[in-house]
């Protein structure tokens, strides 16, 4: 029950950061669910792969590079769904600590 929870609030999240950030665009509530499911997916599978390659660069740059990686994440999960549009990499960025922290607070505010 947890996942299903944690989706919900992501996707309210992801819909609200797109009402409000100019540059994000999402066609409505349902493709918001897909949105968080296909971050979700690529959070779990593809970003621990990024970060294995990248080690060596991110230890140069001193952990900055995984912003770059964040960005990619978004910028695949818009390229993947239709009706998810982000403008350009400062937007991703933006969009990225938007939903991450919103969702963490509401993560953790739900399971007290």
């Amino acid at each position: 029950m947890g996942l299903i929870v944690r989706l919900l609030i992501n996707a309210v999240v992801v819909y609200l950061v797109a009402s409000f950030l100019p540059g994000v665009s999402v066609a409505g509530f349902g493709t918001a669910l897909i949105v968080a499911v296909v971050l979700a997916l690529l959070n779990t599978f593809v970003k621990p792969i990024l970060q294995i390659l990248s080690l060596p660069i991110t230890i140069l740059t001193l952990g900055l590079f995984l912003l770059v990686i964040n960005i990619l994440i978004i910028k695949l999960a818009a390229a993947l769904v239709d009706g998810f549009y982000v403008d350009n990499w400062l937007i991703a960025l933006i969009f990225s600590f938007i939903v991450s922290l919103v969702s963490s607070a509401l993560g953790a505010a739900a399971e007290d």
